[in-house]
């Protein structure tokens, strides 16, 4: 009997794992990776809907699971004398209840420094805030009614739209308060959690752990505000030391290595070719040691951008270390023609 219940657990933690990416068809999922039937499956299910692992929504033919939270709660809260830690220490954490330390350490990271964003830059008067516990992972997000984060940087450095905000976004080392903030709140939590995501104006921007792509997607846009989503396991062996060690240096931790998503810099249908495209890329790289640009999802660069990239900069910045990540054969042949030119 001991071996009929560890099967049994072991197709229901199979479920719960794969559901969120099977919300429609885990039960075909879920038999043939056992091969056992549907029918089977949906007994295991019907358990997991009684336990309230998870929920469905629909009918019979248009039916759709999904993870049951085991605790929701939503607060406002006035952003005029909000302290952060206080809200974390007396509102988030108790509802989140026991972690590994190293999960805890990162939502405690990422909300605190999102929070304060909101705080300190987002000239609002308000903010919501949503913390969501599941079996496996857990959900914060933090929505404030103010100006909305990529329009005040696109405003601050006189950037051409939104959408090159997330690009310097990207980078790290930004910050509209450099008296205040280092610009690195947003860079590292991005990088911390399974998944990251902020939502303002009519721009979406999502960064997935282990995906190389950052990626924007143009939506239906918010009046006002921004909306800023994270999302991590609660089993998760990352820990906030070895993120920081992968993009700092020395023991106080200078911040001096990026990767440059250089899809960011892609506007629709567009290909990377002048030297106009370039130099957006290349704003505020000068801050930085080493500089990685991630090629992935890019096809084709022109001569002009690989040129003005790979031996102008360098040749105008011997002393920061470039290099060229996730790139095709024909990327990689442009690049290399271009630093081997004088």
């Amino acid at each position: 009997m001991a071996g009929v219940r560890t099967r049994g657990e072991n197709i229901r933690q199979f479920i719960l794992t794969n559901v969120e990416e099977h919300p429609r068809d885990i039960a075909v999922v879920a038999a043939d990776h056992f091969g056992i039937t549907r029918q089977a499956v949906n007994n295991h299910i019907k358990r997991l809907i009684e336990q309230k692992s998870i929920a469905v929504e629909g009918n019979t033919c248009n039916r759709i699971y999904r993870l049951h939270p085991l605790v929701k709660k939503v607060e406002s809260f006035i952003l005029s004398g909000l302290e952060e830690d206080r809200v974390w220490m007396n509102f988030a954490m108790p509802i989140l209840g026991v972690l590994p330390n190293n999960v805890t350490q990162i939502l405690s990271y990422g909300f605190t420094e999102m929070l304060n964003n909101a705080i300190d830059h987002s000239q609002g008067h308000s903010v919501s805030i949503s913390i969501e516990k599941y079996p496996l992972h857990s959900e914060i997000l933090i929505f404030d009614d103010g100006i909305g984060i990529f329009k005040k940087i696109q405003e601050k450095f006189h950037l051409n739209d939104e959408r090159q905000a997330v690009l310097e976004l990207a980078k790290g080392k930004l910050t509209t308060a450099p008296e205040h903030h280092t610009g690195q709140g947003i860079f590292f939590s991005s990088r911390m959690f399974d998944r990251y995501a902020i939502f303002s104006g009519g721009v979406y921007f999502s960064h997935k752990w282990n995906k190389p792509e950052d990626w924007i997607l143009e939506c239906d846009p918010l009046e006002r505000g921004t909306a800023v989503f994270m999302k991590i396991a609660n089993n998760s062996s990352r820990n906030i030391k070895a993120i920081f060690d992968s993009f700092t240096s020395g023991d106080d931790y200078a911040f001096n290595k990026t990767i440059v998503p250089v899809s960011l810099a892609l506007y629709g249908n567009e290909s990377l070719v002048s030297r106009s495209q370039a130099k957006r890329l290349l704003v505020r790289i000068d801050r930085f040691n080493t500089v990685i640009f991630d090629f992935t999802g890019i096809d084709f660069i022109g001569q002009a951008f690989a040129d003005e990239v790979f031996r102008v900069f360098k040749n105008q910045h011997p002393e920061i270390q470039l290099q060229a990540i996730n790139t095709v054969p024909d990327v990689k042949a442009m690049i290399d023609r271009a630093g081997s030119s004088q």
